[in-house]
């Protein structure tokens, strides 16, 4: 029970508030500080610090998301690989390339080193299906200017060369394998990213207000009416916003919800949490260099597909297996035991059952990934890294995801979707983010949508400033390759992946 002090309330009046304090709210602030640095902008985060929930290094694979290794970005359909999906992907990180680079070069954003690095991104296949697939993903991928560089091989000793850590105790006669890769993946540290948009942020003027949750949304007339409660004091706050943007990871969802947008209505949420085996053998970690993605599981959520990963944060490497996939009604990793059940609606209540009944596949899955002990894990990291010992590796948790369930649309049932979702009212006023992966890795891009959908009537007046920040927007790199070639030459240098030697491999990036 807090004093009358304590339960007073505080009311504020702001242009833009943002909530959540992670990589897709920072992301659209810089924008639209960029845009109009007169606008006043406010950040409420639930937490104490910035980017510690999806955004954390610990709590993501930090892959620059561009479909060069994941393979669910390429489904084989009728024996033929499908790229719509990877091409699309690509094409949105492409975007992150050129936002990131314009703000070093204004500096917005200061030492890229502290966020991005140059690794290897890795398909890997195991047994004659696998390599088949892979051998056709890699013909359908590799001249298409998108893909620089990609190579190929089945050959023991060249796989054993790359990828010394994977070779070492493998049995190649019982079980081939394969993989294709390019130099031209990063690692990325989406916390210290979102640290440095949030230290300019402040230093603009945008206040960010820690400690801070939200408990309502309304309207006020033409603006929406904010209420949160500092979670040390108990205070009580109310803030005014013509634009509020929801990136709060998983509780999005709620949230929307609670703004009582009708364009959120059917929309369910299905929660998955996960952990890594995370190596303490700094002579283990020193032996690899790459992010090696295989295939997933039947039933498999895209956020669970098996990777061997490289990870660069706060200036030390470190070695990443997993995600092992859990369940959880939390929508947070922080979050409440009851987030689930608060967020069912009488309008979403048989989206979520309909996914339930067509799902069979993802819930076997997960009642599997559950039941698994150390040893099961440690076996399934075997089957990447045959000399793996126990004692060298420890289980954390990683971030909790909400995948997305589309409402039920005439005589279609409601479906479980593995992406990321831009929803906003049709006044443009409120937008939020919901899903997961590629998530943090399409950011800009998901924002420039944002800025399309919210804000229309200014985008002619802010064509040029898109232009100088995006040099790519409106256009199809994918149709323009010589522009790619620029814009990549461009960004390889300003955000210091170009030239880069790799003493471990002798390779040259």
């Amino acid at each position: 029970m807090t004093d009358s002090k304590a339960a007073s309330q505080i009311t504020d009046e702001v242009d833009v508030l943002l909530i959540g304090a992670g990589i897709m709210s920072a992301t659209l602030g810089s924008m639209l500080n960029q845009l109009e640095p007169g606008w006043t902008q406010m950040y409420l985060e639930r937490l104490d610090g910035p980017a510690e929930e999806s955004s954390s290094p610990w709590n993501n694979a930090g892959t620059g998301h561009s479909a060069l290794c994941e393979l669910n970005y390429t489904p084989e359909v009728g024996g033929r690989i499908q790229t719509k999906k990877a091409l699309a992907v690509n094409e949105k990180f492409q975007v992150s390339r050129q936002f990131w680079s314009f703000l070093i070069e204004n500096g917005q954003l200061q030492d890229p080193d502290e966020f991005i690095h140059s690794v290897p991104h890795v398909s890997f296949a195991q047994g004659r299906d696998q390599i088949d697939y892979l051998r056709k993903r890699f013909e359908a991928l590799r001249k298409h200017p998108l893909f620089p560089d990609m190579k190929f091989t089945d050959d023991r000793d060249e796989f054993a060369e790359f990828l010394p850590l994977m070779a070492k105790g493998r049995n190649f006669d019982e079980n081939p394998v394969a993989i294709s890769w390019t130099e031209a993946g990063t690692d990325i540290n989406y916390g210290a990213l979102t640290r440095q948009f949030l230290h300019v942020a402040k230093d603009n003027g945008a206040e960010i207000r820690y400690g801070h949750e939200v408990t309502n949304i309304s309207h006020a007339g033409d603006q929406w009416k904010v209420e949160a409660t500092n979670v040390h004091t108990g205070d009580k706050q109310v803030i005014k916003a013509n634009f509020v943007f929801v990136g709060a990871g998983g509780m999005a969802l709620p949230l929307l919800q609670k703004a009582g947008i009708p364009e959120i209505r059917g929309f369910g949420g299905f929660p998955v949490s996960g952990e890594w085996l995370r190596c303490t053998n700094q002579e283990i970690i020193d032996q690899h260099h790459a992010k090696v993605y295989g295939k997933a599981s039947v039933g498999a959520p895209p956020m669970s597909v098996p990777h061997l990963d490289t990870r660069v944060i706060d200036g030390k490497t470190g070695l990443l297996f997993g995600p092992y996939a859990g369940w959880t009604p939390k929508f947070l990793k922080n979050g409440s035991w009851f987030d689930l059940i608060k967020s069912l609606r009488p309008t979403n209540v048989m989206s979520l059952l309909s996914v339930g009944v067509q799902e069979m596949g993802l819930t076997k899955y997960l009642i599997e990934e559950v039941l698994k002990d150390q040893e099961a894990r440690m076996e399934s990291l075997r089957e990447y890294m045959p000399s793996a010992k126990t004692e060298d590796w420890e289980l954390v948790t990683a971030g909790q995801r909400v995948q997305v369930i589309k409402p039920i649309v005439g005589p279609r049932f409601g479906s479980l979707e593995f992406g990321t979702a831009l929803i906003n009212n049709s006044e443009g006023s409120i937008a939020g983010i919901l899903g997961a992966s590629p998530g943090a890795s399409i950011a800009p891009a998901a924002m420039l949508e944002l800025l399309e959908r919210c804000f229309g009537d200014h985008m002619v007046e802010w064509g040029d400033k898109i232009k100088e920040m995006v040099p790519s927007y409106g256009v199809k790199l994918a149709a323009h390759p010589e522009m790619f070639h620029e814009q990549w030459d461009r960004t390889e240098r300003i955000l210091k992946l170009a030239d880069h030697s790799d003493s471990k491999h002798g390779r040259k990036k």
